[in-house]
């Protein structure tokens, strides 16, 4: 649980230190890709919850999704259509879902964890 964290802190501080900028006809690329990432990462702390999360599957649906995105983006850029709104909307679709599914895990968890009976309290009080 602690590698996650930490990664994400090394990712904040990495973000911070450099200075990074991305073009202005990058952004849509950079948006959608990011947005790709996010379900995916979504998607693998939602499965980790229901105990089937597999790297193997994390890693090539993270590749897919991204790779995917960035080819409509393209093609819509080629094409004079914005077809990255389908991607924006698949995958906004599927990070809410997934919250929404988290969500529902970790309450359940703090119920089974709040109704657990203490074994603080002994049985003659």
């Amino acid at each position: 649980m602690w590698l996650p964290a930490l990664g994400l802190l090394i990712g904040i501080v990495a973000g911070l230190v450099f200075r990074l900028t991305v073009p202005a006809e990058y952004a849509r690329y950079t948006a959608i890709a990011i947005l790709a990432a996010l379900d995916s990462i979504l998607g693998a702390a939602r499965a980790e919850l229901e105990d089937q999360y597999d790297n193997t599957v994390f890693l090539s649906g993270l590749l897919t999704n991204m790779l995917l995105a960035g080819l409509l983006t393209f093609l819509g850029d080629r094409l004079g259509v914005e077809l990255y709104f389908a991607a924006i909307l698949a995958f906004g679709v599927r990070l809410f879902n997934n919250l929404a599914i988290i969500r529902r895990h970790l309450i359940a968890r703090g119920r089974a964890l709040y109704r657990r009976p203490s074994s603080l309290t002994s049985e003659g009080e």
